[in-house]
């Protein structure tokens, strides 16, 4: 090789790694933006499970707290609490025999 096909050698390889570099570069940028953007998502479907979760538990203390005004407000009557009872085992007790 003479000296001139080596320079203009050396100068394509150089042109070729700089592309390259350049290249690599991008997809490094481009693999930075997909992780945040994944990130972002993410968090985002955190945030959706804690609101739902937030809203589930809302509703099971107002059913709560329903149902506990309920038993407390009502007065109930003895006729009302005997006639939901219920029927108890027949005790027999020894009595005057015939």
């Amino acid at each position: 090789m003479t000296k001139s096909t080596t320079v203009l050698a050396l100068a394509a390889a150089r042109v070729e790694v700089k592309r390259l570099v350049a290249v690599v570069k991008q997809e490094r940028e481009n693999a930075k933006m997909m992780r945040e953007m994944f990130r972002a998502e993410r968090i985002a479907a955190r945030e959706v499970k804690a609101t739902v979760r937030a809203e589930k538990r809302a509703e099971r203390v107002a059913k709560l707290e329903a149902k506990l005004a309920a038993l407390k407000s009502p007065v109930v009557g003895v006729k009302a609490m005997r006639a939901n009872r219920r029927p108890s085992k027949v005790v027999i007790t020894q009595g005057a025999s015939a």
